[in-house]
């Protein structure tokens, strides 16, 4: 007769291994004898083997009890079908493997090439990394809110960053990012914004669906957050002011 620091020894596992298998009920826990102590038998190690060869296996703790009990044609087709789950599991680790290898390119793993073209191109324009980081999360916001846009939008970037003006405002703005709201230079730099829209007959007003990437830039910078405001409000004053002249050239209605 063993004592429970025997049996795990036999075994090859622990004596807190030996207790959970109590506790699952995989292996019984035989009653204590009369100087008060567990006694188990040959037979019992016997068993905590297989269980452990099996638990070794990959089997899972919930299956080791039938197969431990299983006639032999049973026990076959038990193993054959362990053996795919076990397959199955080793694929979606793969598949695991492979995108935390596509996450090491970091942009690639969301956005189409076209977009981590344009992202790669700031940066070559020495655009900051937080700038570059807030362009790639509204491009991310913007294929799940409005893919249709993505291709439209995409060519009239890099139609911006082939002018040099507009360059020279994109830089201008990654710029400002830690100005104080009220430094001057924001004044004259929102003039030129809203030049340039004017110019591109551009809006600054913002489709329901895409205030969600606005907010996301403007939450980042409180200087971002006034100019975006002044452009907004600029191109709402312009259409007020087309609204009532051409409400004036219809003249009153009989």
């Amino acid at each position: 007769m063993l004592t429970i620091s025997q049996l795990a020894a036999t075994a090859g596992v622990t004596v807190r291994t030996v207790r959970h298998y109590h506790h699952v009920g995989l292996l019984p826990e035989p009653e204590r004898d009369a100087s008060g102590y567990r006694r188990y038998s040959a037979q019992a190690a016997v068993d905590l083997i297989r269980i452990r060869t099996l638990a070794d296996a990959g089997v899972p703790l919930a299956r080791v009890d039938a197969l431990l009990h299983a006639q032999p044609a049973e026990f076959a087709s038990a193993l054959t079908d362990i053996d795919a789950a076990l397959q199955r599991k080793i694929d979606q680790l793969a598949e695991y493997r492979r995108r935390i290898a596509e996450l090491a390119s970091g942009e690639r793993l969301v956005l189409p090439p076209e977009v981590v073209a344009i992202l790669e191109r700031m940066r070559g324009l020495g655009v900051s990394e937080l700038r570059v980081r807030l362009e790639r999360d509204s491009w991310i916001l913007m294929q799940a809110l409005d893919p249709g846009a993505m291709p439209q939008r995409i060519r009239e970037k890099n139609a911006g960053f082939d002018d040099p003006e507009t360059t020279r405002l994109y830089l201008a703005c990654d710029q400002s990012v830690d100005w104080d709201p009220d430094d001057p230079r924001l004044d004259r730099l929102i003039d030129d914004l809203d030049a340039w829209e004017i110019e591109h007959e551009r809006d600054s007003s913002r489709p329901e669906n895409l205030k969600l990437i606005v907010s996301r830039i403007v939450e980042e910078s409180p200087a971002w957050q006034r100019i975006l405001g002044a452009l907004a409000h600029r191109a709402e004053q312009r259409r007020t002011a087309a609204q009532d002249a051409e409400a004036g050239r219809a003249g009153p209605v009989a």
